[in-house]
């Protein structure tokens, strides 16, 4: 049985509770900084993101409360230095929200929006939420300047193609049939050979293999799938099915080394369907 929100709202306040008083008592909680606690927090949310791609919800309660627990960690190092506290981080996000969802709150805010054409949520589809959403952000004050400026320049490269693109398209620029994209998939795939068969200029060469994986993470969007998210999949599976080629090894008393590829290979597709 899930919580009231009178038991949300109790339980966040406890945890505002502890924050003070960690922060006040704890030698190492006392020490830290925004910057001591950059890295922790990157970490952190790759280990949210890991627990999600595995549907482990077990997992993704434990690291959204690490998550959480930065968010209340920075607001209140925050508040110590006087800038900002929760309450300013909660309420300026509930605004951000409202003002980027007109076609939800625009009869209440409608003047926020000048000229702009106020849609009904109840008609509208997620893709076309998405388009206005671009739309609105480039209005809000102190917004993006450009469609593509609002793409974090920290994002790891394969998410920062896929949102790349995706704001590219919500723009409009986008091709008009999704199965148009596998033919510059072909293309990208056919100039990567010829570069690689050339075999004479490296920055060439890499040039092109980020054509081809830009091309595929297109691809992958039209298709409603996420890149980042296939790879991690991808990345698991290898990992178990080589773990499981180590474990016959050790088994059989040798090493990797000393087998030979068909004997590994058959212990992968052995593997594989097991």
């Amino acid at each position: 049985m899930l919580n009231t929100r009178e038991q949300q709202l109790q339980a966040f306040g406890r945890l505002l509770d502890v924050m003070d008083e960690l922060r006040e008592k704890c030698p190492w909680d006392r020490k830290q900084t925004f910057e001591s606690l950059r890295e922790n927090t990157v970490e952190e949310t790759y280990e949210l993101a890991s627990a999600i791609t595995r549907c482990d919800m077990a997992e993704i309660r434990k690291e959204l409360g690490d998550v959480l627990l930065h968010v209340v960690f920075y607001a209140k190092m925050g508040s110590e230095q006087g800038s900002f506290d929760i309450a300013d981080v909660c309420n300026s996000l509930c605004d951000k929200l409202i003002f980027r969802h007109p076609h939800v709150y625009g009869a209440k805010e409608a003047a926020k929006y000048g000229n702009m054409d106020i849609p009904n949520a109840e008609n509208m589809t997620p893709d076309e939420v998405k388009v206005l959403w671009e739309q609105v952000k480039q209005k809000e004050k102190g917004g993006n300047k450009t469609i593509l400026s609002g793409v974090p320049h920290a994002l790891p490269s394969l998410i920062k193609a896929y949102r790349i693109q995706e704001k590219a398209a919500n723009s409009g620029f986008d091709w008009e049939k999704k199965e148009e994209v596998w033919d510059k998939v072909k293309e990208e795939v056919a100039e990567l050979e010829t570069e690689l068969r050339q075999d004479d200029n490296r920055e060439r060469q890499e040039e092109e293999l980020g054509d081809v994986i830009f091309s595929l993470v297109n691809a992958a969007r039209l298709y409603g799938l996420k890149p980042d998210s296939a790879l991690e999949k991808t990345n698991a599976k290898f990992i178990k099915r080589f773990g499981y080629i180590e474990q016959k090894a050790k088994e059989k008393g040798i090493s990797l080394s000393d087998m030979s590829l068909n004997e590994m290979e058959a212990l992968w597709q052995e593997a594989k369907h097991r």
